[in-house]
């Protein structure tokens, strides 16, 4: 069974338990045991009774009388002592019987042919059994009540370092090259154990981060250069008068891609850095940013034969990181051209997100969560691509505090809306903690 409880409420609950069972084991031990002592003890003592009752005068010049708390009857007796039926007709030994309405203790005995019977009242033995099982009760619920006491003061010891553990992984950046180990802090027990292993991890982690970054900053700058001759390269044949328009456009094409290129560079150069190192230095409006890529992507888009349709008019003012923003936009544009056949394509500004609308194939349900992951495509069978697009939205979106949100359009056709809320904030924090000129 899989318990949902936190470990200190389980060891708590064990204790608990542990501690009912032992002590209702003890209780009804003692119950039980006072029982049969009680028993043991009535018999003797009743048999030692009328032993003595029998021994003290003749039968015939009777003149003694029991306890207060006994009744004597004697086969022959006369009055109260008279022998009745119910008692007649007991067997010999020690017995419990109910007697004119109350519960007794019998002894009875047959000597001379002559049956005698000697009783004891059970009520003061049952007011000491009751007294007795309400102490026991009472002492149960005290010792769980005790139990569940000791129980969390022992569990919130034993879970301490586990406790500063959690805290020291959570809020500790581990990750970084000088991050102290954290198994020196901790004795040579399962705890340190198990700081010992997330020392390995962590070290783990650290490496493969550093041979990422490595990496992507040795593509990145490798990269440069080639693009940079590219781009270089494709001016110099613009600028020439005898170039045909169609060697022109190829030209176009060539440049065009060579700065999707440098634009996807930078972008993965800002992925490998933290968050708070990206900034927004190099910060553009939301407007700015699609007015650059409508004058891309709008022409792409009706040369398929679709209507693009642009609505800028409720843009904000706040500003944004240009490389990263200009990768999201582009990339959405991009999967909506790529997968709409006939229709639009629409791009809606709002103050602080925007809209990419496209009445394209759609996406199923049963895939919608999976298309953000990579190398996931919305139609396997399309073309070129590797499916990439949409997992580089997501994780710029993760890294800048944006909110990416996939639905479906009626009757057929995707709806991304991207919500840059949490960066605009930020930005404007920024903006206000600037000193006055």
């Amino acid at each position: 069974m899989d318990f949902k409880q936190s470990l200190t409420k389980r060891i708590v609950i064990v204790f608990a338990c542990m501690s009912a069972l032992v002590a209702g084991v003890f209780a009804m031990g003692i119950v039980a045991t006072v029982h049969v002592v009680e028993r043991k003890l009535s018999s003797t003592t009743l048999s030692g009774g009328l032993h003595r009752l029998l021994a003290m005068d003749d039968i015939s010049l009777w003149s003694h009388t029991p306890e207060k708390s006994e009744l004597f009857f004697f086969e022959g007796g006369q009055g109260a002592m008279a022998l009745t039926a119910q008692l007649a007709s007991l067997p010999l030994g020690f017995q419990e019987i109910r007697f004119d309405g109350d519960d007794f203790y019998a002894m009875v005995e047959a000597v001379g042919g002559r049956k005698y019977v000697l009783l004891r009242d059970q009520e003061s033995l049952e007011q000491r059994e009751h007294l007795l099982f309400v102490v026991v009760i009472v002492g149960f619920i005290l010792s769980v009540i005790l139990a569940i006491v000791l129980g969390r003061l022992l569990a919130r010891r034993v879970m301490a370092p586990v406790i500063r553990l959690a805290r020291q992984v959570r809020h500790r950046d581990q990750l970084i090259e000088l991050a102290p180990p954290l198994h020196p802090e901790y004795a040579a027990d399962e705890v340190g154990a198990l700081a010992l292993s997330f020392d390995q991890t962590l070290g783990r982690l650290r490496q493969t981060l550093s041979r990422e970054k490595l990496f992507t900053s040795d593509v990145s700058h490798e990269l440069r250069t080639p693009l940079m001759v590219l781009a270089s390269s494709c001016e110099l044949l613009l600028a020439n008068p005898s170039l045909d328009a169609r060697s022109a456009a190829q030209v176009h094409r060539i440049a065009r891609a060579s700065q999707e290129m440098r634009q996807l560079v930078e972008t993965f150069l800002m992925l490998a850095r933290k968050p708070e190192d990206v900034g927004i230095a190099s910060a553009c409006t939301l407007r700015e940013v699609a007015d650059a890529l409508v004058e891309v992507w709008a022409r792409l888009i009706r040369e398929k034969g679709l209507q693009f349709i642009y609505e800028p008019q409720q843009a904000g003012t706040a500003r944004y990181n240009l490389t990263l923003l200009q990768s999201v936009m582009g990339n959405l544009l991009r999967n909506a051209w790529h997968y709409t056949d006939q229709g639009f394509v629409r791009l809606t500004l709002r103050e602080h997100s925007f809209v990419v609308e496209d009445s394209g194939i759609g996406i199923p349900l049963e895939r919608r969560d999976a298309m953000f992951q990579p190398f996931v495509r919305g139609d396997e069978g399309r073309g070129e691509g590797l499916g990439l697009g949409l997992s580089l939205v997501q994780r710029i979106c993760t890294q800048q505090q944006w909110q990416v949100q996939l639905t479906t359009r009626e009757p057929n056709g995707c709806r991304f809306t991207v919500s840059l809320q949490a960066a605009a904030q930020e930005a404007a924090g920024q903006v206000r903690g600037l000193p006055a000129a």
